[in-house]
């Protein structure tokens, strides 16, 4: 709806309309636009939308655009590093600045700047320039920065929420009012800016002493009466950078400005010369807005198509669908051209293997249309017809180097959008033919992030699910069984029916999934942590990590050596021979022959030897039952590990490539299988010893980084317990304190025992335990681990306060969310059978802090590549176990690569303005092996 702003001068954050109008286009999954000259005019497009939506809403008798003149101003001759963190401006963005300009003189608007100052500064001086006239402000911005000018006739505008924020908004963001702003600015610094702050004081600390002591000079000058000794402490040894941080963060009111405030008066535009810059950049749908006609205008990826991708219009049936075979390079010429005619091109691969490191290229589909797809057979080696395709084996082929000569350009062009299912693997077979696509978008993942772990995000389930199609079957066209062969020995009619289907069904989901992403508010957890991963991923999985087999089978020896002495130590203490790795006879000896106490029987009839009940029986004191469980941990090893691992090392890399399921866990964690790297045990020193047959190529070390205590960090967090909050902040012994409030003992007397319990409550509660559970962990009575878990209760309240709340919200709504606004499925919350409700009540606990964890470190990885790159560094990510990455890193660049990752992990959790209450805390370490860094 319009609005009537009588006497009111518009402020517009120019530099932040163009950087909203960029990423807006960039994480939409469109591609990048171009003009018909060829220049990127993405963020122009979106900026010139932008404004002319305040146009219509809002018409103010005074207007102008602010920009920055330049990247340095007078406050990088306060403190030279100012900004100095920030990323280099995307190549594509460069060039479309002067056009934002331009596009602001078309609207007839000024666009103000000055040199040596920033926009904000600008727009502080004609704040203070409209109230002595008489005149109110509005400040169309979303910058944190600018809010200190709020005031009696002052108000912001954030234009992508369409939210107003006054006075109120203020104080809830800052803990003070607006005159106060650049004091708790000062103290807390900004990351993002470069402005140093004081270490360990965040903004509601910060707010807290400013409303104490009144400004940051009284502050300053009685930081000797603060009784807390940490914060006595930094307060005084920083001091001067607090002083800094106030010049940096206080905006100039007296700014000189390029234009007088009367000369800000709003005009309609010449729309002559409006529509012929709209014409000029082929704004088609913009030209419509405004009632004109536009132009016919070749665009290699126009906004109107832009537009229409992620209409979710009646898609026709797929029973209708048309398939076609290329064989040639002029038909596959013209499936290339309509690919850019559309922007959008669904890609799949047919191959002869599950695993892209082992995977021989059969034949590649397209699909740029709903209702029609090709496939492209580039390897097929069938010698007679298995499936009634007789004519199939006469029929040509395409040349294999050819097919990918013509589709390179494509399938890296930016303009044009790539789409898959389980992209990660089409991605990973291309790349080995030189092809790296980009950008690309991927219907698993997006099935993935819309409905988490509620059912099978399969192309044939989704297809069934969502279109209600059945899918060709692999056996219908493979065959069942001993008689299956591979795809290159399919019949082309067969395979061409089989293959495009995959490319159509991809396209007809994209349609369906994309504008869900947006209705259902999942875009940020699709884009922001999801997307990125697919090359990045891929990327891990293709270098591998170097094994040294030697080392493997030395251990596999050492195992089988142990492995008999323990059995020979069993069979002594049961008083005869028996097979330790039967289960059914380790219970006829435990339980007949032994007698003992609290065995129950299976369905079968036999004793259960379950991990449980034998770790019951061994706390119990039992020792055959300790021998037992240290021989299957052992045997495991040996088998799942030592032994099997040296079958898994690629003869042609020499090294282990594990696959990750992107897709496989309820709260958004990585699953890795073939072989499975993130089940080594690290708390015993066999497991241990595992990791040190993982080792580094010659001139490089292994990097270990991981977060630490991370998912206890996100509790004090999401809990709001501000005792640990505090205590993370001050960097405590989060253990030790725990132990001291809920034991209550004095923090200096307690003791490795204490602690040690404490330390088993704090990750216990994070995970729903029992004290019965606890109990059986610690060695002792259920009666005083129950005590102990009251007693923590009572003292952070808090604590179950969420967990009453996350349990309430997982049986209203069957799932529960990341701090990020992942769903994370909670299947069996409403299971009549108690003890699986109280299993399934135990992970909705959990979920939301496993699950934000696991979103934190994805952002980490999506942009540990890049953050490299701009560096220099050769570094390569080779694994992610958890909370943990390994880098494979030259020699001479472990230091820099340590800062660069630190840096980039500890701030992953900084998108679409979420913050977290506690810092993140990285640890480092190098070596040879894995074993040695870790």
């Amino acid at each position: 709806m319009s609005e009537n702003h009588t006497d009111e001068l518009f402020l517009i954050d120019g530099s932040g309309f163009i950087f909203r109008a960029y990423y807006a286009l960039a994480y939409s999954g469109r591609g990048s636009m171009t003009n018909p000259e060829g220049v990127p005019v993405g963020a122009v497009y979106g900026y010139t939308s932008m404004l002319l939506k305040m146009l219509k809403d809002y018409h103010a008798p005074y207007l102008a655009v602010v920009f920055d003149a330049a990247r340095e101003n007078y406050r990088n001759k306060i403190y030279a590093q100012y900004k100095a963190n920030r990323d280099e401006t995307p190549e594509d963005l460069i060039p479309q600045f002067p056009l934002v300009r331009e596009a602001t003189l078309a609207f007839d608007i000024p666009a103000l700047e000055m040199e040596g100052y920033e926009a904000d500064d600008l727009i502080a001086t004609y704040t203070r320039l409209a109230l002595e006239q008489g005149k109110k402000v509005v400040i169309v911005s979303s910058d944190k920065d600018l809010m200190q000018l709020i005031r009696p006739g002052v108000r912001m505008l954030d234009p992508m929420k369409n939210k107003w924020l006054e006075l109120a908004d203020v104080i809830e963001k800052f803990g003070v009012g607006p005159e106060k702003v650049v004091d708790v600015q000062a103290l807390a610094g900004d990351k993002v800016d470069n402005v140093p702050g004081v270490p360990g004081i965040g903004v509601k600390t910060a707010a807290e002493l400013i409303n104490t002591y009144g400004t940051l000079e009284d502050l300053l000058e009685r930081a000797g009466e603060i009784k807390q000794p940490k914060r006595r402490e930094v307060l005084t040894q920083h001091a001067e950078a607090a002083r800094i941080s106030k010049k940096l963060v206080a905006l100039d009111d007296h700014a000189p400005v390029p234009m007088a405030l009367e000369d800000l008066k709003t005009h309609d535009p010449d729309k002559p010369e409006l529509m012929a810059f709209l014409e000029k950049h082929a704004f088609s749908s913009i030209i419509r807005r405004l009632g004109g006609t536009p132009i016919a205008a070749k665009t290699v990826t126009s906004d109107v198509s832009a537009e229409t991708h992620i209409e979710e219009d009646k898609l026709p049936p797929a029973s209708n669908n048309i398939y076609t075979m290329i064989t040639d390079a002029e038909a596959l010429e013209e499936w290339i051209a309509d690919a850019y005619e559309t922007g959008l091109l669904a890609v799949d691969t047919e191959t002869t293997a599950l695993t892209p490191a082992k995977a021989n290229l059969v034949g590649i589909s397209l699909a740029s249309r709903i209702g029609k797809a090709a496939y492209i057979p580039v390897g097929h080696s069938f010698s007679t017809d298995l499936f009634g395709d007789s004519a199939s084996s006469t029929v040509k082929q395409m040349d294999l180097k050819t097919a990918i000569e013509l589709l390179k350009p494509v399938l890296e062009d930016e303009s044009v959008l790539k789409i898959g299912h389980n992209m990660k693997y089409d991605w990973q077979i291309l790349a080995r033919h030189g092809i790296r696509i980009t950008p690309c978008d991927d219907t698993m993942l997006m099935s993935y992030v819309l409905d988490g772990s509620a059912h099978s995000h399969s192309l044939d389930n989704l297809a069934q699910m969502c279109c209600g199609h059945k899918m060709i079957g692999f056996e219908e066209v493979a065959g069942k069984g001993k008689q299956q062969v591979t795809f290159d020995k399919v019949g082309l009619e067969a395979a061409t029916n089989y293959a495009a289907e995959d490319a159509e069904m991809t396209l007809r989901l994209y349609r369906i999934f994309k504008p869900r992403l947006a209705r259902e508010r999942m875009t940020t957890v699709y884009e922001m942590i999801e997307r990125p991963l697919i090359s990045v991923i891929a990327d891990m999985e293709l270098a591998g990590i170097k094994v040294d087999p030697k080392v493997l089978k030395k251990m596999s020896d050492e195992f089988g050596k142990k492995l008999m002495v323990l059995e020979e130590e069993i069979h002594a203490l049961a008083g005869r021979p028996f097979n330790v790795a039967s289960p059914r006879q380790v219970g006829e000896v435990l339980f007949d022959e032994m007698g003992l106490k609290g065995g129950s029987k299976t369905k079968t009839g036999d004793w259960s030897t379950s991990v449980d009940v034998l770790e019951d029986l061994a706390a119990e004191g039992h020792e055959i039952v300790k021998k037992i469980l240290e021989f299957r941990q052992l045997a495991k090893l040996k088998s799942t590990y030592t032994d099997a691992l040296q079958d898994e090392i690629n003869p042609a890399t020499g090294r282990v490539h594990t696959s990750y399921h992107l897709t496989g866990t309820s709260t958004g964690r990585l699953a890795s299988t073939d072989p499975n790297l993130q089940n080594i045990p690290i708390r015993t020193e066999e497991g241990r010893k595992i990791r040190e047959a993982f080792i580094a190529e010659e001139g490089h070390v292994l990097l270990s980084v991981d977060y630490s205590q991370i998912e206890l960090r996100l509790s004090a967090h999401m809990a709001g317990v501000e005792a640990l909050k505090q205590a993370f902040r001050d960097g405590e012994d989060i253990h030790a304190l725990t132990a001291s409030q809920v034991f209550g003992v004095p923090l200096e007397q307690v003791t490795p025992d204490i602690r040690r319990q404490a330390k088993a409550v704090n990750f216990g509660i994070i995970y729903g335990i029992s004290g019965y559970g606890l109990a059986r962990q610690l060695g002792i009575p259920v009666a005083d681990a129950s005590e102990f878990i009251r007693r923590y209760l009572n003292r952070f309240k808090e604590i179950q306060t969420y967990m009453d709340a996350t349990k309430a919200e997982a049986k209203k709504n069957g799932h529960v969310g990341t701090l990020f606004g992942r769903k994370c499925v909670i299947p069996g919350i409403k299971d009549k059978n108690p003890a699986g409700a109280r299993g399934a009540e135990r992970q909705a606990i959990n979920a939301p802090l496993q699950g934000t964890a696991a979103d934190i470190i994805k952002i980490a990885m999506g942009r540990l590549p890049a953050a490299l790159k701009k560096e220099g560094l050769k570094a390569r990510m080779l694994l992610q176990v958890h909370d943990e990455l390994i880098f494979e890193v030259p020699e001479g660049e472990i230091e820099q690569t340590k800062v660069i990752v630190r840096r980039t992990m500890e701030n992953s959790f900084k998108i679409n303005g979420i913050d977290i209450s506690v810092p993140l805390v990285v640890e480092a370490g190098a070596g040879s092996s894995w074993g040695a860094a870790h």
